[in-house]
């Protein structure tokens, strides 16, 4: 094993280096990852900042956009062939539909090659014409990233974890079919296919049911999702508590050994072939939607964003560390769905969402890598307004309502500007907000009336843009 990492290691060493003469000499390429937990709006970030950045009309925060060096945009065929594509055209005939809807969210990876003609600024600028720059965006599911830590982990460690989460009283609801089907098995009985099927749908369902609940942290991800995968040995095992004797053949030994195929066969070859080559990294959160669905949501996202950002800065000792040849060197944590707030408030979700990712962006930057925290709107979907009520002046956002499509206004509730408002009781177990109430209602896309040349409305993507590539195009 050791003899095959230190092979990997120097192979990945050889390739990087190859590729990083190619990239100096012909055209750079920055390779942009998009991800994020579900409902935090993958899809919708990306279909968005594509057509900003074709029409940049909208995105003036964007240094090489204000100074006039980005001629132009353009979308080309991806180079690796087996990646399929990131469908912009019809996300953005969904958003732009006469009765517009949300795109479908993301089930897989995804990516879009987007060239840039740029002319370089300062001491450059007299050097030569104007050079093309290539920004490959990989769309991919948080959910895969929280399958970093079974990598360091045995069955048996990660059973006992996995049992002492659901026993838990934040999960105690979506638990209970699964951990009463678990009594009815004996885990060192001898292998019975029917009942390890059904003991991993009922596993399944549980984390199901914990994601509808606005819970994050739940591994493993390709449960959720697993494409070509369904039904295969690999994704058919469950944690088990360990018995005192588990024989060859016994049910035990059969998820032990399902558990480590799946690490072998489903999770390391995305981070070998995919996450390993990312040089920029936007990691979307529904910040809001975790405070509407209470503490115990605030809490389970705050630990599922430290176990992602772990997979950007692994440490010599990781099993990670030989695969990544190069590393992730600036991160950014979005909160979305600004335009649920008033601008007023913008500022609050921004500083909500640095708490929540505090203790471990603080070990990025100390490794090296530079973070930034922003509320963003990939496509705003309200509008604000003001209005006074027995003296007070409210201000409210307004928007389409999605269950019926009907215009409406929402007061979501004040955000408090400490941070430790919110994450003190989450962390402290709390279950409900006390003198507190946020109410977040989903909004439908709005119906745009966009002239030619002219992108969908949007919150800061500019400045997220900016910090994240925006030295790469100086």
């Amino acid at each position: 094993m050791l003899l095959n990492r230190i092979t990997q290691s120097v192979t990945r060493s050889i390739e990087d280096t190859i590729e990083g003469i190619g990239e100096a000499l012909f055209d750079p390429v920055i390779r942009l990852g998009v991800t994020g937990l579900s409902r935090a709006g993958k899809t919708v970030f990306i279909t968005s900042l594509v057509a900003n950045m074709l029409d940049r009309g909208r995105m003036p925060q964007l240094k090489a956009v204000s100074d006039g060096r980005i001629r132009s945009t353009f979308l080309q065929p991806h180079p690796d062939h087996t990646v399929p594509r990131f469908a912009f055209e019809d996300h953005m005939a969904a958003l732009t539909a006469p009765e517009p809807h949300w795109p479908e969210s993301t089930r897989s990876i995804s990516t879009l090659r987007l060239s840039l003609k740029v002319r370089p600024s300062g001491l450059l600028t007299g050097l030569g014409g104007q050079r093309t720059i290539h920004l490959d965006i990989i769309d991919y599911p948080g959910e895969w990233l929280l399958d970093l830590p079974l990598m360091s982990q045995s069955y048996e460690q990660w059973s006992a974890a996995a049992l002492e989460a659901a026993r838990a009283p934040s999960r105690a609801s979506q638990a209970e079919s699964w951990l009463a089907r678990l009594e009815d098995c004996d885990p060192a009985a001898k292998l019975d296919e029917r009942t390890a099927t059904e003991l991993a749908e009922a596993f399944t369902a549980y984390l199901a049911a914990s994601r509808a609940a606005g819970l994050s942290s739940m591994a493993p991800g390709r449960f959720l999702m697993p494409g070509d995968m369904e039904g295969t040995p690999a994704l058919t095992f469950a944690p088990l508590p360990k018995p005192a004797k588990p024989g060859s053949g016994s049910l035990w030994r059969t998820f032990e050994s399902r558990f480590e195929s799946y690490k072998r066969v489903v999770v390391e070859p995305f981070f070998r072939n995919h996450f390993a080559k990312f040089d920029r990294q936007i990691v979307l959160i529904d910040a809001l939607g975790a405070i509407s669905d209470g503490p115990p949501a605030v809490e389970d996202l705050r630990t599922a964003m430290a176990e992602i950002l772990a997979c950007f800065r692994p440490g010599q000792n990781s099993w990670l560390a030989p695969i990544l040849g190069r590393r992730v060197d600036r991160i950014l944590f979005a909160a979305t769905k600004a335009d649920h707030l008033h601008h007023t408030q913008h500022a609050r979700l921004a500083a909500i969402t640095e708490a929540l990712v505090k203790d471990a962006r603080d070990r990025a930057n100390f490794r090296g890598a530079k973070t930034g925290a922003l509320a963003i709107a990939s496509l705003r979907a309200t509008v604000e307004q003001t209005i006074e009520r027995n003296g007070r002046q409210i201000d409210l956002v307004r928007g389409r309502l999605s269950d019926n499509g009907e215009d409406g206004a929402l007061f979501p509730g004040n955000l408090p500007e400490n941070p430790s408002h919110i994450l003190s009781p989450a962390r402290h177990g709390s279950t409900e907000w006390e003198g507190a109430a946020y109410n977040i209602t989903r909004f439908a896309p709005p119906k745009l009336d966009l002239r030619p040349g002219e992108a969908p409305p949007h919150i800061r993507l500019d400045r997220a843009m900016e910090f994240l590539i925006g030295d790469k195009l100086a």
